[in-house]
């Protein structure tokens, strides 16, 4: 007879992939459906939401979107944070205040705080949980509570092909130059030069490039080499499939002897250079093992 335990166990394991693999589904189609785009942009009218952008699903706080601007093919990462003035429902001017360029990407749970105009230039990419705020805290009277003196603010600049690392802050009046690195969990204040990479709290910097010296310090590891021009999506993938050593004459082979020069070269197995290598190795052995006698290098008695 069935073990009639067994059975059950296995009717309720196979419910719950079937619950399992209908929840993940629905929430795919949550996901897909609750992004933000231009075609689609639900509830939400920014001044600007440019062509290819997209606001990941589900979003954070966002509120003041007419003097938000987003430019084209921007990444704006689930429960990221995009406010425009000190509370929703103020009129702000005719002016934007938070400017956004083209190819930007914000990372999950990423907060931007424009209460006074913050600007991020084009190709800057952010980790997860970034801070950018224009907004201090004031504490000038003692005997007021910190929270109901009224803040300062200053505008926040952060210049295009920035990097900005994981948890790092941007306080106000940041004026940040092209293409900067902010290592992670930095604090940034005052003005970053271009071409800098700067660490710590309150953030300094650490290494610089200029014109005629290169990077200083100069950078410990050697520059990634490009691919090369030509490549097409197709090789790329088919290098991608590569096996450790392919058969002498493969398609794979082939493949990579048309990517050019900067590509590692494939050998088969049965390469001859391999075989010298390893009867190479073996005469090594066999001097290595052999006695002080038969090697010559004993003394006589």
């Amino acid at each position: 007879m069935p073990n009639n335990k067994n059975m059950f166990s296995s009717l309720t394991a196979w419910r719950r992939r079937v619950a399992q693999r209908a929840v993940h589904a629905g929430w795919a189609w949550v996901q897909r459906t609750g992004a933000v785009t231009a075609e689609h942009p639900g509830r939400l009218r920014f001044g600007a939401l440019g062509h290819g952008t997209r606001l990941a699903f589900p979003q954070g706080t966002v509120f003041g979107e007419p003097w938000i601007h987003l430019g084209d093919h921007c990444i704006i990462g689930e429960q990221v944070t995009l406010t425009a003035g000190l509370m929703p429902d103020l009129d702000l001017g005719p002016d934007p205040i938070l400017r956004i360029g083209d190819g930007v990407v914000l990372g999950r749970g990423s907060h931007v705080i424009a209460d006074t105009t913050v600007t991020i230039g084009s190709d800057c990419y952010f980790g997860p949980y970034v801070y950018v705020t224009s907004t201090n805290h004031s504490y000038d009277d003692p005997h007021e509570p910190i929270g109901k003196q009224w803040p300062r603010m200053e505008p926040v600049e952060i210049g295009p092909g920035c990097w900005i690392g994981t948890g790092a802050v941007i306080l106000p009046g940041a004026s940040i130059g092209r293409n900067v690195v902010v290592a992670a969990g930095a604090v940034v204040r005052g003005s970053v030069p271009d071409h800098a990479v700067v660490a710590g709290a309150p953030a300094r910097v650490v290494r610089r490039w200029y014109p005629d010296e290169g990077w200083q310090p100069p950078l410990r590891t050697p520059a990634p080499v490009p691919i090369p021009e030509g490549v097409t999506p197709e090789q790329l993938l088919a290098l991608a499939d590569l096996e450790t050593s392919p058969e002498e004459g493969s398609a794979e082979t082939e493949t990579v002897a048309g990517l050019g020069g900067g590509v590692p070269e494939t050998r088969s197995a049965e390469d001859p250079r391999d075989a010298r290598s390893a009867e190479g190795r073996r005469d090594t052995r066999s001097a290595d093992s052999a006695s002080p006698a038969e090697s010559g290098s004993g003394t006589s008695a």
